[in-house]
């Protein structure tokens, strides 16, 4: 059965290799290397081409950083999911890690089975919050914030597609557009809401009572 491939980012050796150990004994996946830093990840990928499907993501790491590593990952290779790993509890680190691009943040000392739940959901679903995740994006969109948000007609009929199950190509034949014209919505959208995925567009688009689920 073919694995996923995981690598695990933290400048903590001995950490490091324990939770290497234990993504070793989850049944969908596999640890394709470890690095101390975001940067040694980034030279590592672009040096030999080992391009994994997660990477476990500590934050606060010398040379460069979590927040750094994953706002470039999330520029130079989307298809990488990112899913924190950290002991940092502040709602600011939370945010802007989700910002620049993590699917999920999990606290360090998460069980096991939490942690494999996390990884697969992130690999099938696109993304794991937690509900204090959940809260911090909430919180995120201040109700000051929003009302200076005006959408375009087209914006608003694709956000109501986007909080479905529809893949972006679905939506785009609903909406007899091509997928790039959608994407092009998708992404003005996310720039006006300062949100990275579908998750936060959702939460955004059920408190304002644009989607009713």
């Amino acid at each position: 059965m073919m694995k996923y491939s995981v690598v695990v980012v933290d400048d903590h050796n001995l950490l490091s290799q324990a939770i290497g150990g234990l993504v070793e004994g989850f049944e969908e996946f596999s640890v394709l290397y470890t690095c101390k830093n975001g940067q040694e990840l980034l030279d590592k990928i672009n040096d030999t081409k080992k391009i994994p499907d997660i990477v476990l993501m500590d934050v606060n790491m010398p040379i460069l950083n979590g927040i750094e590593t994953t706002q470039q990952l999330y520029k130079d290779y989307p298809d990488i999911k990112v899913l924190a790993l950290s002991i940092e509890e502040d709602e600011k680190t939370i945010l802007k890690m989700l910002r620049a691009g993590a699917k999920g943040y999990l606290m360090k000392d998460v069980k096991k089975s939490e942690l494999e739940k996390a990884l697969l959901e992130v690999m099938e679903k696109g993304f794991y919050h937690t509900n204090t995740v959940t809260k911090v994006l909430v919180d995120s969109l201040s109700d000051s914030e929003e009302n200076k948000i005006v959408f375009k007609e087209r914006e608003m009929i694709f956000i109501k597609y986007a909080c479905t199950e529809m893949t972006y190509r679905e939506i785009a034949e609903k909406m007899f557009l091509s997928t790039k014209t959608v994407e092009g919505y998708r992404d003005a959208v996310f720039e006006k809401l300062k949100l990275r995925n579908r998750t936060g567009l959702v939460i955004y688009a059920i408190k304002n009572k644009i989607f009713i689920p």
